[in-house]
């Protein structure tokens, strides 16, 4: 059973649980805004999309003839007043906002979870598959993904400075700005992904051309058919959870295609297999007994679709963000996970994506009808401590497993901030992914 609470109405679906609707409910609320305070209730039934659902109206709620507006503590006590008069064994708050979640294993693209909401009976769209969002911030590894595979290293320095185009004729200037509203000069592409800095992001878009960007967007399933155009780099082209979900996943298993899959093997009533997801042909399989055979080795026919050695470094930039930069409350997990945060204008859509070598995971949080969070709402604040505290929970009593390094990568140690080489032991120090000659020089 389930209970839900959208601003003035609370919802709670009953599975056809009998409850007399012609019966007030009387509430008693302990909380700062409704101390010591009675309502009552009256409540009908209506059918909302073929189940059955309880509703309470507040009526007056947050005019000066009724009770005073909500504070979440103390709507919180009051839900926890109402499930007791409904008999409702479990709920939770939740505001007008949604939000969704998906994780998948990033080898095989294997589906391990996904939610797509509060609630089913609330509302049957999957926010995970079926909502087109832009994905802000989270799209910059892929601007920064073909910069790699075009000359780029993680210590090359784009400038952070001012950037202004003019659009046209009474299109006005186009102002991208950093969140902060500062600006840094000439700093690494590290940092640019580590501290999410737009005007760097949108440089090397230009630099590298939008046609190339959208090649890759492409490439990752991450948009089909992208405008090539500068406002694209930062994420404002719209694309799904899932699918950005399995592009990250083929950054951290070392760029191979992968394509989520929701089923593995549908069998018929005699056990005969109909369809399976891994075609790969297994002659070793077919064993009926183990006799101290072999294990089958089965090939990797999984298309390259980046190159292994780019994606290792967009991985450990990544890796740097949940360090060092705007996902460090994820850092809270202890174990090797790398991801990015995401906020669109106005704090409309946030989220966090990211990974652990071996599992995949990406949040959403937005309205449904599409308008800001709140001013101060990020995918730190909003979307990362939900990655967090998922990532914690389906990694606990796993080991740490570093990321692993793909051939062609020699790790330099470097300054963390100018990216400079730096003698073993330095303060501020990493060992930073270079390909072959493409090492800085003292």
């Amino acid at each position: 059973m389930e209970l839900r609470v959208e601003g003035a109405r609370a919802f709670a679906a009953t599975g056809g649980r009998p409850f007399d609707p012609r019966l007030p409910v009387t509430v008693f609320v302990h909380g700062a805004a409704f101390d010591r305070t009675v309502w009552k209730l009256q409540t009908r039934w209506f059918s909302w999309h073929g189940g059955s659902v309880l509703a309470v109206d507040l009526p007056g709620h947050g005019r000066s003839d009724g009770p005073p507006r909500a504070s979440i503590p103390a709507m919180a006590d009051w839900l926890a007043a109402l499930m007791a008069a409904a008999g409702v064994r479990e709920a939770a708050l939740v505001g007008h906002s949604m939000g969704a979640l998906v994780a998948l294993d990033p080898h095989s693209g294997r589906v391990l979870a996904l939610s797509g909401g509060f609630s089913f009976a609330a509302s049957r769209f999957d926010r995970a598959t079926q909502a087109w969002r832009q994905p802000g911030s989270a799209f910059k590894p892929v601007v920064y993904l073909a910069a790699l595979d075009r000359g780029f290293g993680p210590s090359s320095l784009i400038l952070d400075a001012p950037f202004v185009i003019d659009q046209g004729h009474r299109l006005g200037k186009w102002k991208p700005a950093n969140y902060t509203g500062t600006f840094h000069g000439p700093s690494t592409m590290r940092l640019g992904v580590e501290r999410s800095r737009n005007l760097m992001t949108v440089r090397l878009a230009r630099r590298i051309g939008m046609d190339t960007v959208a090649d890759y967007a492409r490439r990752l399933g991450v948009v089909e058919r992208m405008p090539p155009l500068l406002s694209m780099a930062l994420g404002a082209g719209e694309t799904t959870l899932l699918r950005l979900t399995t592009a990250y996943a083929m950054l951290v298993n070392g760029g191979k295609r992968v394509v989520p899959a929701f089923i593995d093997r549908v069998q018929d009533r005699q056990g005969r297999t109909v369809y399976r997801h891994d075609r790969r042909a297994c002659p070793g399989c077919a064993g009926e007994d183990w006799r101290g055979q072999d294990e089958p080795v089965l090939a990797d026919d999984r298309p390259q679709a980046v190159d292994p050695r780019s994606a290792y470094q967009i991985v450990s930039m990544l890796e740097g963000a949940v360090r060092r930069g705007t996902g460090r409350t994820v850092g809270a997990v202890g174990k090797p996970l790398a991801g990015k945060t995401g906020t669109t204008d106005r704090s409309f859509d946030c989220w966090f994506v990211g990974f652990s070598p071996d599992l995949a995971a990406g949040v959403y949080v937005g309205f449904d009808a599409p308008r800001t969070l709140g001013r101060s709402e990020t995918g730190a604040s909003a979307a990362a401590p939900i990655f967090r505290d998922f990532m914690a929970a389906a990694l606990a009593g796993a080991p740490a497993i570093p990321f692993r390094i793909p051939p062609g990568i020699r790790l330099v140690r470097v300054d963390a901030r100018s990216g400079r080489p730096a003698p073993e032991g330095g303060a501020g120090t990493i060992l930073e992914a270079f390909k072959p000659g493409g090492e800085p020089v003292a």
